[in-house]
């Protein structure tokens, strides 16, 4: 996955700022975003979210490689301590780049320099490195890593980098964040056929396939653990490396960040709906997402193109099931967005005096034409036709 970022690196653009002299071969920025904002942004369109909720309040870890704290698209202290599982020389720096283009997409800050932004931008960020981005990564590592997330107050746990193998810690450690409350999202990025991605195949885990703009899965992975999918290609967001400056990469074709947007969604979700538990906000998501062709579920799109909007802001019952079995048009819950503003009480007002003059105009007419009726039989009763 790596690669897919320095590939990003090499297209003729200018770059803002070199690494710094400790850092060699480490992630930089291609430039400053400036292009119109990017599909999976407008498929989002979390501006449209906003006047409901920015996500404030919320505490989202992005467990991976670690957090460059220093793109100032952040912003002044929107990203919290950082943790460090690896133990070894370096930091928490993210010299991989990987943890920071997750969080950026997560939580970036509007600001007049780019048209990028991130999805919850009133959400603050934990920084999580449990490996450097070399090799499978742990799972026994990843378990400490997610469990000290939620140690740390993080609601929301992003793995931006799964594990090619599972453990009975991390299993554990999944259960254990999700009894105290947490949602771990986790993306199916394994990239050999057959094989899976962990915690994503974990019980439990909120599992985000991708696609791309036209709708069709970018990852190999597939399973019928894969709940629902999120935009994997042509992704911009932040770069680690920036020196203090604004710095971006683009274009990123990478399954693995799908998973970012969905957990963005699920900061703006838990702030809007702070009583919702885990499994009725994976539930509302997989109702409300947009049904794959044949009405799903779908190996690798899971229920269906995530749809942020609607699963923020649309009325459901707080019991509402997680589709399940075998799906049909009529076994599916309704779901009514919230209601728009309502016409003024003057427009109201105007609007049923005229309803009113239609109903007397049209009693009127048949009260006349009873009475001339009436007449013309000289009074007498009628027969029923």
């Amino acid at each position: 996955m790596r690669a897919l970022l320095v590939l990003a690196l090499a297209a003729p653009l200018v770059v803002l700022a070199a690494p710094p002299a400790h850092a060699a071969g480490c992630a930089v920025p291609k430039a400053v975003y400036t292009e119109p904002a990017p599909w999976p942004q407008k498929l989002v369109d979390p501006t449209r979210i906003w006047p409901l909720t920015r996500g404030a309040g919320q505490v989202v870890a992005i467990v991976g490689t670690g957090l460059d704290a220093d793109n100032p698209q952040f912003g002044h202290g929107r990203v919290l301590g950082a943790i460090d599982v690896v133990g070894r020389a370096g930091g928490v720096a993210d010299c991989d780049g990987r943890g920071t283009f997750a969080a950026g997409i997560v939580g970036a800050q509007p600001e007049d320099s780019t048209t990028f932004t991130g999805i919850a931008p009133e959400a603050r960020l934990i920084g999580v490195r449990y490996t450097n981005g070399e090799g499978p990564g742990d799972p026994n590592q990843l378990a400490t890593a997610i469990t000290r997330a939620q140690q740390a107050g993080a609601g929301t746990i992003l793995v931006a980098v799964p594990s090619t193998s599972d453990s009975p810690a991390l299993r554990a450690a999944v259960q254990q964040v999700r009894a105290a409350g947490a949602v771990v999202v986790s993306p199916a990025a394994a990239t050999q056929a057959g094989a899976r991605s962990y915690p994503t195949a974990d019980p439990g885990v909120l599992a985000v396939g991708a696609a791309d703009s036209a709708g069709a899965a970018v990852q190999t992975e597939s399973g019928d653990y894969v709940a629902l999918a999120a935009p994997g290609a042509d992704l911009v967001s932040t770069a680690a490396g920036a020196a203090g400056k604004d710095g971006h990469l683009w274009p990123v074709k990478d399954p693995t960040f799908a998973a970012a947007y969905v957990a963005g969604t699920v900061a703006l979700l838990r702030a809007y709906r702070p009583a919702m538990t885990p499994d009725q906000i994976t539930a509302r998501l997989t109702l409300t997402a947009s049904r794959p062709p044949g009405g799903g579920p779908d190996p690798k799109l899971g229920w269906g193109l995530l749809d942020a909007y609607t699963a923020v802001s649309s009325s459901l019952p707080a019991s509402a099931p997680a589709p399940g079995g075998t799906p049909s048009a009529a076994a599916q819950p309704v779901v009514r967005p919230a209601a728009a503003p309502g016409p003024p009480a003057r427009d109201r007002l105007l609007g049923g005096l005229a309803l009113a003059g239609v109903v007397v105009a049209v009693l009127a007419g048949v009260v006349t034409a009873a009475v001339r009726r009436g007449r013309a039989r000289g009074w007498r009763p009628g027969r029923l036709d």
